[in-house]
């Protein structure tokens, strides 16, 4: 089996333990690609993130040697020099909530998405998938890419906090936190960032990491799985059919 294969296999392992029996709606896209940052490429008129993982904004610098540094510029130009030339295949499993395809990605053999956090070019999304985490320890060891400099993470740059990482015994094998994918997910425990919220119209409401809305929701409570916010009376919000 190729590493693509491999790859691929083991994450959607992980979203099918994740979301129970029902099936996940994959999409493949291949071409010649182009880098937007260090974390997302256009292949063909498709725009793709690659899942797990979080580089440097474009405009984001670091601090190095006591100088600023454009270090989110050298993240895509990294990205880019390892489109250059090649085709790319992006195997992705879901749409985050700017309907850009998380997927992961290979080019000329490499698989993207950890090549760049092995190279210290972008940081593991733990509450995604714990896939790279190993790649971004070995990283920081090592001294290499943003990890030569004083930095601001992605997340806090943008000023846009992400989830907290789940208590260990409420983590899921490689994804604590899932993308919106094409239908209703099955029950989901993901630690204790559901956000439950009482509209004016009086439903109760509850969010998920990465639904529609979940950033902009105020939460009036908070729950570590779905069963314990159904129990105070909340109903998960709807997903919008594709």
């Amino acid at each position: 089996m190729s590493r693509l294969g491999k790859s691929i296999g083991l994450l959607l392992a992980a979203l099918g333990g994740f979301f129970g029996a029902g099936p996940v709606v994959a999409e493949t896209v291949s071409g010649s690609a182009s880098a937007i940052d260090g974390d997302s490429l256009i292949v063909g008129s498709r725009e793709v993130r690659l899942y797990g993982i979080d580089a440097p904004e474009y405009r984001q610098t670091c601090n190095r040697g006591g100088a600023e540094w454009a270090c989110g510029n050298e993240a895509r130009d990294r990205l880019a020099a390892l489109l250059a030339g090649t085709l790319v295949n992006c195997q992705g499993f879901g749409v985050d909530v700017h309907g850009r395809l998380l997927a992961v990605c290979i080019a000329g053999g490499v698989e993207l998405n950890k090549e760049l956090v092995e190279q210290g070019w972008a940081l593991a999304l733990h509450y995604e998938t714990d896939a790279y985490v190993s790649a971004e320890a070995r990283a920081k060891t090592a001294r290499i890419g943003i990890w030569t400099s004083t930095f601001v993470s992605p997340a806090e740059f943008r000023g846009v906090p992400l989830p907290a990482d789940p208590p260990a015994q409420n983590r899921t094998s490689r994804s604590a936190a899932l993308p919106i994918l094409r239908g209703e997910p099955a029950d989901a425990q993901v630690g204790c960032v559901i956000k439950g919220n009482r509209s004016r119209r009086g439903e109760w409401i509850y969010y998920l990491p990465g639904m529609p809305y979940y950033a902009e929701t105020n939460a009036e409570e908070i729950f570590c799985s779905e069963a314990e916010a159904r129990a105070a009376g909340y109903r998960r919000a709807r997903l919008p059919r594709y």
